[in-house]
């Protein structure tokens, strides 16, 4: 993805979230000089809080892409140990349409839930042993009502509705209609290991530097440290 594309995509989110009356934290306007000036900032750097804007290596965000800000985190290590920040918060964006490829989580139980704007769209499947798709029907939870799905269906979410997608559960998901706001509460997020797509993705794209970043994403952490 450009960095021109990226910074357009976080003002529009910021814009958007602004329109939609919903708050992000401080940390959220860090200009990217004043990172490094942030005494106390390593747990957000270590656990990969703020911006994270992707197009999952499509090359067409437009189709294929997600705008996402985590706002809470636990670690992988506290999860282990079962005390701690055991827990995550996000919030996405996505637009009529953009589609966030079928995936599942091996570890990471996740509610899904649309915070307003269009039909949030959820196509489930099990994995098989292999990891492949299933072709088993499934049970969902759609706010704690428990729902009969077949293999490949679609879970249709209106603004308030939410689903609970366990781990090993394939889901793929869009919005109708127009761009919706997506929670997501879970377990500890854990991008590097608990993701496994469907077809091969670059969940992080790589960025060409097309002009100087607006925001810091969390795949830029990297180069100011404190991790």
């Amino acid at each position: 993805m450009r960095r021109s594309q990226v910074n357009g995509a976080i003002r529009e989110a910021e814009r958007f979230l602004e329109e939609r009356r919903f708050h992000l934290p401080p940390f959220a306007f860090w200009r990217p000089e004043e990172w490094r000036e942030r005494a106390g900032a390593g747990e957000i750097i270590r656990l990969r809080l703020g911006w994270d804007i992707t197009d999952f290596g499509s090359g067409d965000f437009a189709r294929t892409g997600l705008v996402l800000f985590t706002l809470r985190n636990g670690s992988p290590d506290a999860l282990s140990a079962g005390r701690g920040k055991l827990y995550c918060e996000k919030i996405l964006i996505a637009e009529a349409g953009q589609v966030t490829p079928a995936h599942y989580h091996e570890v990471k139980t996740e509610d899904i839930i649309n915070r307003g704007g269009g039909t949030l769209r959820v196509q489930v499947w099990e994995a098989d042993p292999d990891g492949a798709l299933s072709a088993s029907d499934t049970r969902v939870e759609v706010d704690a009502v428990t729902r009969a799905v077949p293999a490949g269906g679609i879970v249709d979410l209106t603004p308030g509705e939410s689903i609970t997608l366990p781990p090993r559960l394939y889901h793929r998901f869009w919005p109708e209609g127009e761009r919706t706001v997506i929670g997501e509460v879970s377990l500890v997020n854990d991008d590097e290991r608990d993701n496994r797509f469907l077809a091969p993705v670059a969940r992080f794209p790589e960025i060409d530097e097309d002009e100087p970043p607006y925001r810091l994403l969390v795949g830029d952490y990297a180069t100011i440290g404190g991790a």
